[in-house]
């Protein structure tokens, strides 16, 4: 057993969690995220420090949340990635392969698709900043943050192409700009601007920098073309430097207006921004684009994560025409 004197007070435990999270460039969120997973783990085990702890208990936290808590799979990995960071990146601990654990079921669910006719109904229920947003993630098929945390030089008007910096996985890629946007977005561009110039008047306007570029390039921060394709219209504290920053856009607001459009058509289906990804996928493997290509445009790592949009094109039970209508 290790001396008391040995093992750091759980507050200064986190801390260390947050300054090696950091380190690794992890985003604010999956901070705030695996901090609470480890809060929860010490709390469920009587505030022991995991220094004491090991697999066994860690099996026995993870199997709690399948059993007792009844948490999606996704869930479950979440809370499972958080610990095996705390142990390997922070306490320096390789825990053992964790066998014991109660896994959480994972549901085998298709994605919800909106018709051609369906999405057209809900984008001419929005207007504004949250209409050019919406359009995008059905025309370019970024995920809601992808394209929130779009910067401005990562716009190409002239070859219609947008880079996605650090997607799912920290992978870059390469998406189309939809002709029909080009003009609704430069549009758009020059009130961002006008706000951006109006910070810089006011002694603010620097954005903030991935990767501590801001150490590299310290003017950076201020130039057009590091500002958010979609900011905040409030500036606030950056909760890393201190610093008064203007951040993009806040995806809740996305999420209401989609739910408000939703509702407005008289759609059943249970849709959300990311439907508007599922349907750019469903709809060029209708048009007859090759998977490959809708793998690459998506970002998936594996085509059989794309496969799954063509069991969604499967009409009326895997494409068979019922003897009734024949």
């Amino acid at each position: 057993m290790q001396a008391d004197s040995d093992i750091p007070h759980p507050h200064k435990l986190l801390e260390q969690v947050v300054e090696r999270l950091r380190v690794k460039h992890y985003s604010l969120r999956t901070e705030k995220t695996y901090v609470d997973w480890i809060k929860r783990f010490i709390w469920f085990h009587g505030k022991r420090h995991p220094k004491e702890m090991g697999a066994p208990e860690v099996e026995a936290f993870l199997s709690h949340l399948a059993v007792d808590r009844s948490v999606s799979a996704s869930t479950q990995n979440q809370a499972k990635s958080a610990l095996l960071f705390l142990y390997k990146e922070v306490l320096g601990i390789q825990l053992p392969w964790l066998d014991n654990v109660t896994q959480a079921k994972v549901p085998k669910r298709l994605p919800t698709v909106l018709t051609r006719e369906e999405v057209q109904s809900v984008l001419a229920h929005l207007d504004g900043t949250v209409w050019l947003i919406a359009s995008l993630l059905y025309g370019s098929g970024m995920r809601i943050m992808e394209c929130l945390r779009l910067r401005v030089k990562d716009v190409d008007f002239a070859r219609h192409e947008i880079l996605v910096r650090e997607g799912k996985g920290f992978k870059d890629r390469v998406t189309m700009l939809p002709v029909s946007l080009v003009q609704p977005l430069k549009e758009h561009l020059v009130r961002v601007k006008v706000l951006h110039d109006e910070d810089l008047t006011q002694g603010y306007g620097e954005v903030f920098m991935p990767m501590a570029l801001d150490k590299k390039y310290p003017a950076e921060g201020k130039s057009w073309g590091w500002q958010y394709v979609f900011p905040s219209r409030n500036l606030s504290i950056d909760p890393y430097s201190g610093k008064i920053r203007r951040h993009h856009a806040d995806e809740k607001a996305i999420q209401r207006g989609m739910k408000k459009a939703v509702l407005a058509t008289g759609i059943v289906k249970i849709a959300t921004p990311h439907s508007l990804r599922h349907s750019f996928a469903t709809h060029l493997l209708e048009g007859g684009y090759d998977i490959r290509t809708v793998q690459e445009l998506l970002g998936h790592s594996e085509v059989s994560t794309t496969m799954i949009y063509t069991h969604v094109l499967n009409k009326g039970g895997r494409g068979v025409i019922s003897p009734l209508d024949r």
